[in-house]
């Protein structure tokens, strides 16, 4: 609290959140990250809230609301002054990957369109995924990726991990240590059969076949009028890592996301490309490179990417 020790100690000495001071840096990122879960928070605690679950085109969401609504709450709790304000809010918590359209066809409208909280900022780690962990290991072991995807099943003949895909399709990945993948297999499971468990099989030296569909070039990403919307995710850390997989280079992808893990929590999903990692402009890189730039930076991961609109 004297400002008198930069280390964090074992000893009898008081320590404060700078937050609280208001001595912390907050980036523009950050502090949209930071608005979107103070509304969440505020929204899930209010009785009659406007967050429900509902249908279209026969498909369920959770924690939805209105354009319209959303902007109606935002005036009557003094959130903004005026509508304009409240598009404007819509649309940074949209393009930070905190809300999104229920079929992410649409930015932010003063309108009926349905939206939902693509992140769910009350979700906790399970305690068994932290007692499960190899500490033997250290976090940095493999300088390929530095993302970790949680085991389907604790029996040790079984290798699998989730991979996510952008049409909420749920695949099975073979996978080997930490962040090499081998192959994709179009076996099908949506839920962890039992709780998480971490694993380290065999290296394998050969990288799986690509998620994409096709090859994507930078300048077909950055031409105008494109058919893709630049998102800005918000990834903190947790002790296993940020889950989720880069492959390929000049642009990368994402390869894999853990759908019980930081990344999938923060809007990242399969077939999303690689702009810039904290700052750091990336499409002309490879993705060893991109890995050792999220490897040797902070714990929250601040990650442009390029999304493909449906």
């Amino acid at each position: 609290v004297c400002d008198e020790h930069s280390d964090y100690k074992d000893a009898k000495l008081l320590y404060r959140f700078r937050k609280d001071d208001g001595t912390f840096p907050l980036s523009k990122d950050v502090k949209v990250f930071l608005r979107g879960q103070s509304l969440y928070e505020k929204l899930v605690s209010v009785e009659e809230s406007i967050l429900k679950v509902r249908e279209e085109n026969s498909v369920k969401y959770q924690r939805t609301f209105l354009g319209s609504e959303m902007i109606d709450w935002l005036i009557q709790e003094g959130e903004v002054e005026n509508r304009q304000e409240a598009v404007e809010l819509g649309r940074a918590l949209l393009e930070h990957g905190i809300i999104q359209h229920v079929s992410n066809r649409h930015h932010f409208f003063d309108s009926d369109i349905l939206y939902h909280f693509w992140i769910n900022f009350r979700r906790r780690r399970r305690l068994t995924e932290l007692l499960n962990e190899n500490s033997s290991r250290a976090l940095s072991e493999s300088p390929d990726s530095p993302f970790c995807l949680r085991k389907l099943n604790p029996d040790p003949g079984n290798t699998s991990f989730l991979s996510v895909q952008t049409n909420k399709e749920i695949k099975v990945v073979s996978a080997v240590r930490r962040s090499s993948i081998t192959s994709l297999s179009g076996n099908s499971n949506a839920y962890f059969s039992a709780p998480p468990t971490l694993a380290f099989p065999p290296v394998a030296e050969c990288n799986p076949k690509s998620v994409l569909k096709r090859p994507v070039t930078n300048e077909e990403l950055l031409s105008p009028g494109a058919p893709y919307v630049k998102k800005t995710l918000t990834i903190v850390g947790d002790a296993v890592g940020w889950g989720f997989v880069v492959r390929g280079g000049r642009p990368c992808h994402i390869q894999a996301v853990d759908p019980g893990g930081p990344a999938a929590a923060a809007g990242m999903k399969v077939c999303q490309f690689v702009f810039s990692v904290n700052g750091v402009y990336v499409l002309h890189l490879d993705y060893q490179t991109i890995s050792s730039l999220i490897m040797t930076g902070p714990r929250t991961l601040v990650m442009e990417v390029m999304e493909a609109i449906e």
